[in-house]
């Protein structure tokens, strides 16, 4: 049983240790996109994640009676690499919406932490697009964010606090519901998957 017990922590370092590996060495390219969402001169591509999740909407009250909002979202940002028995998915982060301590004031941005060091990026959108030769039918816009705060981890780790600026493509679903909402407060979630590229200094496009 000890052995078995061994046996079964070994393999959780290992797993850990390749998920780990692709962060360091990930061969990032930058993706195909409208020329509004293209990254600055000067920024490289570091890390791909594949983010599942949902887009959170609430109904409130407008001049016109209620509608749906969107609230933000609430997402498990996965990097994959392939293990002995195929392509394995391992979570990197977590994104949802929080005040950045950086813009005291401000609105609560947009939020990716890193679930391996605690470092965390904010970001706020500064293009999109909803083109039909890139965005899927019913997936929400592509995005290009500009980071406006970033934090290390509470031992040092800067994994995301580097981050300069933030692509999100390759979306499906996550659009706001098409019934009316009936009862203020209630929640609508709309289950959603993207691709985010992470960039940080150096380097050109």
């Amino acid at each position: 049983m000890f052995r078995n017990y061994r046996q079964y922590l070994s393999a959780i370092v290992i797993v850990l240790a390749a998920a780990a590996q692709p962060m360091a060495s990930q061969t990032v390219s930058p993706p195909e996109v409208p020329t509004d969402l293209r990254v600055p001169t000067g920024n490289t591509p570091f890390l791909k994640g594949y983010a599942t999740g949902t887009q959170n909407y609430v109904c409130l009250p407008t001049p016109t009676g209620l509608a749906w909002k969107f609230q933000g979202p609430q997402a498990t940002v996965f990097i994959k690499f392939l293990w002995i028995r195929g392509e394995v998915s391992q979570q990197i982060m977590t994104h949802y919406l929080s005040p950045n301590p950086i813009e005291e004031g401000t609105p609560a941005r947009g939020t990716w932490q890193s679930s391996l060091d605690t470092s965390a990026v904010w970001a706020k959108k500064i293009a999109e697009t909803s083109d039909s030769a890139y965005v899927a039918a019913g997936a929400i816009p592509w995005f290009l964010l500009q980071a406006v705060g970033g934090l290390p981890g509470p031992t040092g780790g800067t994994m995301l606090a580097r981050t300069t600026f933030i692509q999100r493509v390759n979306t499906s679903g996550g659009t706001v519901a098409a019934t009316a909402c009936t009862e203020a407060g209630s929640l609508h979630f709309a289950p959603y998957t993207a691709e985010y590229i992470f960039y940080q200094p150096g380097g050109s496009q």
